[in-house]
């Protein structure tokens, strides 16, 4: 087993220190520059489209509109990796871990628009006003690669599937357990059930579960966040004055220097917003829109409220109470809830 968790961390580094990161931050960058700084000049319109008119009422009666779409994808992008998983780059990396999370998200919301845009122009009805595609699709009709999109289906559908569910169970029972004393595996049936309950409840059934639990949740969390602020509100901007200086700071993580700092940012960042893993487009096919960007901009949004939101909330829960210099082996989801 030791060798097998050795192996896997070898492929791990690896993969995130040359393959995944130089990857999709290069086509962040080339995407930023191909749409001209489409996250940035049309920031004012994803508002607009998330608050406002979402394009046209879907049709069906099933149909899933586009802020519902938002919601399926937040619920997906929202979870272990903003709260755990920024704790660990806080610890891993230092306090500049998080200026190198908000700029990969600048980066990764031209990536996340390209992605659910081009999801919206290869989607495919399936009746009563519904869609599905995602980048199965447009592999397969845009590029002309079907053995690709079909090994792309299978590499997804197994990855969140079994893997990503498995980290998001396993981090809710640790946390619920060292909370409340409950059992592990009885939250493990608990989870389990609740999410049959919804997910055979076919795609109608999740859009309308996430659409009222998403609000409600983040809500819930940044209102925390929010208090913890106003609790520590002297202490602010030396948390800001910590973030810049340790983002460009040689001696910012002990032992790694800047690149350690830089890194670790970044594999969060990524981690947590999702922006070109594939998953997101899956979701804005669903939508029902008048015109693809429209829903390739409400998501791009949320890399936004992501990174920039909900992990921040967590960043500033973890500095400003000061728990991650406390030492110890205490860490990600566990380190959140000492904050």
């Amino acid at each position: 087993m030791d060798f097998l968790n050795s192996a896997v961390g070898t492929i791990n580094d690896f993969l995130w220190t040359y393959i995944i990161i130089v990857v999709l931050v290069g086509c962040g960058l080339w995407f930023t520059l191909s749409t001209k700084l489409v996250q940035l000049c049309a920031l004012p319109e994803m508002v607009r489209l998330l608050t406002g008119d979402l394009g046209r009422r879907p049709s069906g009666r099933k149909a899933i509109s586009s802020f519902q779409a938002f919601c399926v994808s937040t619920a997906s992008r929202v979870g272990v990796g903003n709260i755990a998983g920024v704790a660990i780059a806080i610890v891993t990396g230092g306090p500049g871990a998080v200026f190198w999370m908000w700029a990969i998200a600048f980066v990764g919301t031209a990536t996340g628009f390209v992605e659910s845009t081009l999801a919206q122009i290869y989607k495919i009805p399936r009746g009563h006003g519904l869609f599905h595609g995602g980048p199965a699709y447009y592999i397969q009709n845009a590029l002309g690669q079907p053995a690709v999109a079909k090994l792309f289906a299978v590499l997804i559908s197994v990855t969140f599937g079994l893997i990503y569910v498995s980290v998001q169970a396993n981090t809710i029972a640790l946390s619920v357990e060292k909370a409340f004393g409950v059992e592990t595996w009885i939250m493990g049936i608990a989870l389990s059930v609740l999410a049959a309950l919804v997910i055979f409840g076919g795609l109608s059934r999740i859009a309308t579960f996430t659409t009222f639990l998403v609000p409600i949740m983040a809500g819930l969390y940044l209102l925390i966040a929010l208090i913890i602020v106003i609790m520590h509100i002297d202490a602010v901007p030396g948390m800001f004055a910590l973030i810049l200086h340790d983002a460009f700071s040689p001696q910012a993580a002990v032992g790694g220097g800047i690149g350690t700092v830089i890194l670790t940012g970044i594999r969060r960042g990524l981690f947590s917003n999702e922006a070109g893993e594939g998953s997101i487009p899956n979701a804005a096919a669903t939508a029902s829109v008048t015109h693809p960007v429209k829903q390739g901009l409400v998501q791009a949004f949320g890399v936004y409220v992501d990174t920039w939101i909900v992990c921040s909330a967590t960043a500033f829960i973890v500095l400003l109470t000061g728990q991650y210099t406390v030492g110890g082996d205490v860490s990600g989801i566990a380190l959140a809830q000492d904050s």
